[in-house]
């Protein structure tokens, strides 16, 4: 008989990405994009990862080292229109014997035209709903676990005063209340539901970069000391949620603890997170248990 696997102790931190963990995924926007436009599923995540790391517009602007203006919707754009990123993508998917992009030898297609301010906006309008299973479990996890540090620790962009998005409405961050949510107490700013909120444009430090996890570690160990909760906080105590697998693998590599939360099945990546924490968060099909 082989072994059975060792329980790991209850993580003295919890570290939430936003976007596709704590809110709707941003990915969602995209996807739906790809859909209605007819792009191969994949191209546009593809074409923002291959950015190059000092001069990407998304890799920029979530170091918060751009403003957001109509100059760096131009730059996106260009971003997601490299043609020899595209052909390295359909190249790939023809190997992998993807449908839809045509044969190996086959010409390779122009790269599809995509307006980067209207899919931006979309991204953001979207991760402004709370997830119906995630959210709450935060809100039960603030109630019952004062001695797990609650962190987050998200790519995010910062916006100007007053911005209005591509239908000409101003925008806000706050959160939206969906007319079929299941939570209660919404709190329009989720950094409040946090006590530690790092955000990569105001830090200058963005996910997968090493440095962004060791100032994670290091804030919630802090926090940890203000709370008067005994022992340091060391990065293997710490439980990191993310929807990106170089996130991901990052962390991991920083000695994190890690909990994969894939596209649409965050309900069962709060249970995973019930195990660890070792109770129950929400109840029935997303009620905080309160």
């Amino acid at each position: 008989m082989s072994p059975q696997p060792t329980k790991l102790p209850q993580p003295k931190a919890l570290l939430f990405d936003i976007g596709g963990v704590c809110v709707i995924s941003p990915f969602q926007a995209i996807l739906d994009y790809e859909h209605e436009n007819g792009i191969p599923i994949g191209w546009i995540n593809f074409a923002i990862q291959k950015g190059p790391y000092d001069t990407g517009a998304w890799q920029l602007i979530e170091r918060g080292e751009v403003e957001l203006d109509d100059k760096w919707f131009l730059a996106f754009r260009d971003q997601l229109s490299v043609r020899e990123h595209w052909v390295e993508f359909i190249q790939r998917e023809r190997e992998h014997g993807v449908a839809g992009v045509g044969e190996k030898g086959d010409e390779i297609p122009q790269v599809p035209a995509i307006d980067g301010k209207k899919l931006f906006w979309r991204m953001m309008r979207i991760s402004r709903t709370p997830d119906p299973y995630m959210y709450p479990a935060l809100l039960a996890l603030r109630q019952h676990y004062p001695h797990i540090v609650l962190a987050a620790l998200s790519n995010t962009v910062r916006f100007p005063t007053d911005i209005l998005d591509d239908r000409g409405v101003l925008f806000t961050k706050d959160l939206t209340h969906p007319p079929d949510a299941k939570y209660t107490n919404l709190t329009p700013d989720i950094s409040t539901c946090f006590d530690v909120f790092i955000s990569s444009a105001h830090v200058g430090l963005r996910k997968p970069d090493p440095k962004a996890y060791e100032l994670a570690v290091r804030e919630c160990n802090r926090v940890a000391k203000e709370k008067g909760l005994e022992g340091e906080i060391k990065a293997g105590e710490v439980l990191f949620l993310d929807d990106i697998g170089v996130n991901l693998k990052g962390a991991r590599k920083c000695g994190l603890r890690t909990l994969k939360v894939d596209l649409g099945r965050t309900r069962e990546a709060v249970r995973e997170l019930e195990e660890a924490v070792g109770g129950r968060l929400i109840e029935g099909e997303g009620k905080a248990r309160l």
